[in-house]
Order: structure tokens, then sequence, then C-alpha cells
């Protein structure tokens, strides 16, 4: 599988395990950065390179990395057709992919240990979305809403 990665300063380290993990494991990796350690680098930078990445690229899935999670999940959920998930268990990552189909997975270094980081990321790849009727449904009220604004009528309405 082609995975794009990227992070910032905090999770500089956990990027660099990351990486040689992924290539182990057999996957194809794209590292959008950072490639050297910059204590004063901007998550966006290299967040929405790796969610762009995975919007132009069909079939792969993507991984961002720093601090928290948080601001790199929200940065890549910037991007047209991502929908990204901060996940701090298997659990959450098993679920991030069976029932939302997310294409990228959000972890914070500060967060979570490197064992936890590779245990998710198995379960994030290794994990096929459900299609399940009621979670494609879900999902094609976020689209609609990203594409037009249109809302989801609410339960009973007529619209």
């Amino acid at each position: 599988m082609r995975v794009h990665i990227g992070g910032d300063h905090a999770a500089y380290e956990l990027l660099g395990e990351l990486v040689p993990f992924l290539e182990e494991e057999g996957h194809e990796v794209t590292n959008h950065g950072p490639h050297d350690y910059d204590a004063q680098d901007d998550y966006p930078v290299f967040c929405l390179r790796t969610a762009e990445a995975v919007a132009a690229d069909p079939g792969s899935l993507g991984i961002v990395l720093g601090g928290s999670g948080n601001g790199e999940q929200m940065a890549a959920n910037k991007v047209a057709g991502i929908r990204a998930a901060l996940c701090y268990n298997e659990e959450l990552a098993r679920l991030a992919r069976e029932h939302n189909d997310a294409l990228v997975l959000s972890i914070g270094a500060r967060m979570n240990s490197a064992d936890e980081a590779r245990a998710m990321v198995r379960v994030f790849l290794g994990t096929e979305y459900s299609g399940e009727t009621r979670h494609q449904r879900r999902i094609d009220m976020l689209s609609a809403y990203e594409e037009s604004g249109t809302l989801p009528p609410l339960p009973g309405s007529v619209d």
C-alpha cells in the first residue's frame, strides 16, 4: 500500500521510527517531512501536503503526526475529500477505517509510545472500510456538506 506521512517537530522522532517500520511492513512510503529537526516548524506545512497527497493518490492512506495529534487532524481535514481521525488506541484506529472510511490517521507523539503508534498504524492500514449502508449514508452526508454546504435533513422532516 502507498502511505503518505508527515508531521512536525514534536513528532520528529516518531516520524523517524515509523518510516522504516512502514517500509519493513512492505508499504511504499512517501515522507512529506519534516526532514530536519526544527523546533519552530509548523504542522500545517507537512500535514496539508500529506493529506493533499492522499487525496490525489486513490488507494493510498496517510498518517499525520504531532505532539497531540489534534492540530494535525484538523489540518488534514481541511483538504477536500479527506477524513482524518485522531486515534489513541488500536480500537479507535480500527473503527476509523471500518466505520468512517478514514483516509488519514492522526497520532500524538506526546500521547502515545512508539510501540502504541506502530500498533495503531498496523491496525489502521490493515482494516478495510465495511461499506455498511448506515456508515455510507453518514459519509455521504458529510461529502454533500463538504461539496455544497447542504445540511442533512432533520429526522422526521420533509426536506
